[in-house]
């Protein structure tokens, strides 16, 4: 079992579990990660994704063996799992404890938030294998740290380590302590999202994905109205806003 799945009160937790290989994705593996990335969306307990890799590495990259026979078939099998986590509908956490490598890298960039542990980094690598990077890393990694950084990382073989990610945005935090700890504290950073109602959330992700692509404040403005109109309609909004008008009544009353 390379890959595996576990269920986390409403989150769920793919981890990539090859350590003697450092978790390098093969293209079975790449294909069980998607399979289990389409479970979980279409699993109606399941509100948010942590992927992570068994230590020490969080996935050292395509398998080598793999990458050095492919062509254009055996690359989009290798980009098949990390673009899975890219297009996922649910929230998802990349919880980074050791070295993402390439394609591993591209699996960091494809979550929607990335914690790590103190023994992080993240290395592009692709020019020392005399690859150009591929599976949109160039766009992921300067939508995120901008373009110097993402040159540097690609072109100079820059390697940033875990207290840099968090200086310059590649990551939102780092957790101190053991991999157990980093993995409870990217399931405990999802809760909020097992409290709520699933369309919500899907919802405010899908809109999260449509105003970052769109260049006036206005378009943002109706694309989220319809939205919240939506939302306001659920049953969901009744009944929770029923419960916080209760809170706020029995605390200011004397």
């Amino acid at each position: 079992m390379t890959v595996l799945l576990q269920r986390r009160e409403g989150v769920a937790v793919i981890t990539l579990n090859d350590p003697d290989r450092r978790n390098a994705l093969t293209l079975p593996m790449s294909a069980r990660l998607a399979e289990l990335v389409a479970e979980c969306e279409a699993d109606p307990d399941i509100a948010a994704l942590v992927v992570t890799g068994t230590p020490p590495a969080f996935c050292a990259g395509a398998d080598l063996t793999v990458l050095g026979e492919s062509r254009e078939e055996g690359l989009r099998g290798i980009y098949a799992g990390f673009l899975a986590v890219a297009r996922c509908s649910l929230p998802t956490i990349a919880a980074v404890g050791g070295a993402a490598v390439g394609a591993g890298l591209n699996l960091a960039l494809a979550a929607d938030v990335r914690i790590a542990g103190p023994k992080a980094r993240f290395d592009a690598r692709f020019l020392q294998l005399g690859i150009h990077p591929g599976g949109g890393m160039t766009w992921m990694l300067q939508r995120l740290v901008g373009p110097q950084t993402a040159t540097a990382m690609t072109l100079f073989k820059h390697v940033v380590d875990a207290t840099e990610a968090r200086r310059i945005g590649l990551t939102l935090s780092t957790v101190e302590g053991d991999h157990e700890a980093l993995v409870q504290a990217a399931v405990d950073l999802a809760a909020p999202t097992a409290g709520a109602p699933k369309e919500l959330v899907l919802s405010i992700k899908q809109s999260l994905r449509t105003t970052a692509a769109q260049t006036r404040h206005d378009d943002a403005i109706e694309t989220e109205l319809a939205a919240q109109l939506t939302s306001m309609d659920a049953p969901a909004f009744a009944q929770l806003l029923a419960a916080m008008k209760a809170r706020i009544s029995s605390t200011a009353t004397p």
